[in-house]
């Protein structure tokens, strides 16, 4: 084990996965020639050549395409967005053929795929700052993947590389200095679609995502000092999700609170919340409560970020209210 970055561990995961593999290829917005908007490519094109490490221009429509027809032809290509707002602009490739290929024709190709987005608010606003994975669980054929520390940061981003369907692998901005352990071997892999019990607990169960992790185990800290003892859930994959160890878990607690960077209406938490409906309703002895963005752009302002994004105060707030 060494203990390094977020950011660190996204590095490896490409370095060990092209190194292995000469069909992978890496390319995006000023991720050759500058080492990417936030310095994590730097030195890959010294060390891989221009031929699979290169820029783009600014057209994200475009070379998002370029991997998916890449990916068909055999390549294993990673697709490194500035942010993950653009998405949006890449909607018809990413949404209607790199999620619907496989199916239209039969499951005859195969689209390994990854498009690294940097999600989350940090001061850019409502075009650069939001955390926009609950849009994309709604398209078939896409798995998505969003890790909260640096193991699963690089242990995902490994798995999605040799996956053989489109990967959309959510990186939060505040997360990259964000330090851990990190085993240190080249075949260390974390599957998609198992989640971590990152603590362990019976007096309630909180999901929290992303950078809403750190944010959650600082809250059972604090809860415990008050007698609770709470189970921190990180689902890692929204698609394919962990649906039974969510609900394995509110079976032995009763309750659970979900937060997410998502906005509140249709978010992850409004899937749990369905899935505890049909599937766990007996098991629950309060109503779900759900710690999200409310429904208006992310603000620029500091202060008006800092008002709507999910807070250590707010996790906790809705925690103490079940546990009342």
């Amino acid at each position: 084990m060494r203990t390094i970055t977020y950011a660190q561990g996204i590095k490896e995961a490409l370095v060990e996965e092209m190194r292995r593999d000469p069909t992978v290829i890496l390319y995006g917005e000023d991720v050759a020639n500058f080492g990417g908007i936030f310095r994590i490519t730097s030195g890959l094109k010294e060390e891989f050549g221009e031929e699979r490490v290169f820029d783009t221009p600014i057209s994200e429509n475009a070379f998002v395409g370029a991997g998916v027809g890449a990916a068909l032809t055999g390549l294993r290509p990673v697709v490194e967005l500035q942010f993950a707002d653009f998405l949006f602009t890449t909607g018809d490739e990413i949404v209607l053929k790199a999620g619907m290929w496989r199916y239209g024709h039969g499951g005859a190709y195969k689209i390994p795929l990854v498009v690294r987005c940097p999600s989350g608010a940090a001061g850019v606003g409502p075009e650069h700052g939001q955390c926009p994975e609950a849009f994309f669980m709604h398209a078939p054929g896409l798995k998505i993947v969003s890790p909260s520390n640096p193991a699963d940061a690089k242990g995902l981003l490994k798995s999605a590389i040799r996956d053989n369907n489109p990967v959309l692998y959510f990186e939060h901005k505040l997360l990259y200095a964000a330090k851990g352990e990190v085993p240190d071997d080249p075949d260390y892999l974390v599957p998609l679609g198992k989640a971590a019990i990152a603590r362990e607990g019976d007096a309630l169960t909180l999901v929290a995502i992303s950078a809403m992790v750190p944010k959650a185990l600082a809250v059972a800290d604090r809860l415990a000092k008050e007698g609770y003892s709470i189970e921190v859930i990180d689902p890692r994959s929204l698609c394919p999700f962990d649906r039974p160890a969510i609900l394995e878990s509110v079976k032995k607690t009763g309750k659970i609170v979900v937060a997410e960077e998502s906005y509140r209406t249709l978010g992850v938490g409004a899937e749990i919340g369905a899935m505890l409906m049909e599937e766990a309703l007996e098991y629950l002895d309060r109503p779900l409560r759900r710690v999200a963005i409310p429904d208006v752009p992310v603000p620029t302002a500091a202060v008006l970020e800092k008002f709507v994004i999910p807070d250590e105060g707010k996790i906790y707030a809705a925690c103490r209210e079940l546990l009342a």
